[in-house]
């Protein structure tokens, strides 16, 4: 009995150890299956994503145009101007006549009587109408003309406002044309390094290479590969920040090259800045509003006339009230003392302007020497350009005669890689002289008040 205990308790064994394998294999599946789900419908999203035919595509001009006209801040912007107008409604309203009508009807326990006469219905029916007219109210009127210089000041901020917004979409257009440039440069260096690697490949295979030549050749075109994806990542995220500056829900492609003005000279610039860059116009707004505000505080120690006009209706009618009638009032308001209210708002109104027009100074020092600096860079960057993309010419013929040496067999394919590293490095410095060249063009248009060119 105890000899054939183990042998019948071995099928049990067995089916128990096939149980737990089948149902650790199913538990395996139902964690694998969501997670290959998770994946394909990530790639599914991301595909959407990246599909090309989803991406908008607009020219420099159209991107200025759209973004001048679609993005969220210049709705604002437009917003404020609406509100400066209605505030000028509003800082109007008491420098003009009012009227005001009112009624009272009253109802008391009896008739008040002296004698036989009644003094005080025990009913009775009251109104009038109150005509004001501020014949001499100098406070109000400069309190109209302070906000119609808000309007200006908004209008004026608002134009600044487009200037920002059109240069943040000049350098986000250029970043996207940057990272275009380099994109093509790593497609290019990973097609360079693939038929590198296809053709060591083939000389191992035909028995002339060996194993050396064919793993550095795979490892630059792994190298390479890693690059370009990486490129392809920087590009995706410019295009979705330029397509957030357009109000687009999603990334924008530039599609033609930026064509800006040429630049205008150094004395040129110089000179006309101060007078074309919107954002010193709205200092110079400022500095004229708070001078005005501080020149008028001498309204505040003067008196205010105001005539009232008021026909009444009474009924029933009283011994000192008749049923019908007017009163006409003459009301001289004279401020002799506030407890020092109006010499603190005169030395605070004096402040803001001494403030307003020391940030004026210090704006017309800073155009002045952006003007200069962005011509000076812009002088270089156009030089290092030029020798960019002569090193890009030389790196790109010593390429060549590598990879002609190295398939003659005269090198190994060191050289080759060498030179295909030199050839990409100089291709990609020569895409970033590029954009620095546009870019300080740009800074240069915009730093003489050029760009964005003014509407007719």
């Amino acid at each position: 009995m105890r000899a054939n205990a183990p042998n019948a308790t071995a099928p049990r064994h067995g089916l128990q150890a096939d149980r737990r394998a089948r149902t650790g294999a199913a538990a395996r599946r139902r964690r694998v299956l969501p997670l290959l789900v998770l994946l394909l419908a990530s790639g599914a999203v991301h595909a959407g994503q990246l599909n090309p035919a989803a991406i908008k595509r607009y020219t420099f001009e159209q991107a200025l145009d759209r973004a001048l006209r679609r993005n969220p801040s210049i709705e604002t912007a437009r917003q404020e101007i609406l509100r400066a107008e209605a505030l000028v409604r509003q800082a109007r309203a008491p420098a003009l006549p009012t009227l005001v009508g009112q009624a009272v009807g009253s109802r008391i326990d009896h008739e008040r009587k002296i004698g036989d006469r009644t003094v005080q219905g025990a009913q009775s029916l009251a109104a009038n109408l109150t005509l004001a007219v501020p014949l001499f109210a100098p406070q109000r009127w400069l309190q109209w003309v302070h906000a119609r210089d808000n309007v200006e000041l908004s209008q004026v901020s608002a134009s600044d406002l487009r200037r920002s917004l059109a240069l943040s979409v000049a350098r986000a257009y250029l970043a996207v044309v940057a990272q275009q440039r380099n994109v093509e440069v790593a497609d290019r260096g990973f097609a360079t390094a693939q038929a590198h690697y296809a053709f060591a490949h083939e000389r191992r295979r035909g028995g002339v290479g060996n194993r050396l030549d064919e793993v550095r050749a795979e490892q630059e075109q792994e190298a390479t590969r890693a690059q370009t994806q990486l490129a392809r990542s920087a590009l995706l995220r410019a295009q979705e920040a330029l397509g957030v500056l357009l109000a687009e829900d999603g990334p924008v492609e530039a599609v033609a090259a930026v064509r800006l003005p040429a630049p205008p000279p150094l004395g040129a610039a110089l000179h006309e800045a101060p007078t074309r860059r919107s954002d010193v116009a709205l200092l110079e707004r400022r500095v004229a509003a708070a001078a005005r505000v501080r020149r008028d505080s001498y309204a505040d120690l003067l008196p205010t006339l105001t005539g009232q006009l008021v026909p009444f209706y009474q009924q029933p009618a009283t011994i000192t009230q008749p049923t019908t009638g007017w009163q006409a009032q003459l009301i001289l308001s004279v401020p002799f003392f506030d407890g020092g209210l109006r010499y603190g708002a005169r030395r605070e109104r004096a402040a803001l302007e001494g403030g307003a027009r020391l940030a004026l100074q210090a704006a017309s020092r800073q155009v002045q020497a952006e003007v200069r600096s962005a011509f000076e860079a812009l002088q270089r960057t156009d030089q290092a350009l030029g020798a960019a993309h002569r090193a890009a010419a030389l790196a790109g013929e010593a390429l060549a005669l590598a990879t002609t040496a190295y398939q003659a067999g005269a090198t190994t394919n060191l050289e080759v890689i060498d030179a295909e590293r030199r050839a990409r490095d100089a291709e990609t410095a020569a895409a970033v002289a590029e954009d620095l060249a546009r870019q300080a063009r740009l800074d240069l248009l915009a730093a003489s008040g050029r760009f964005p060119p003014r509407r007719p």
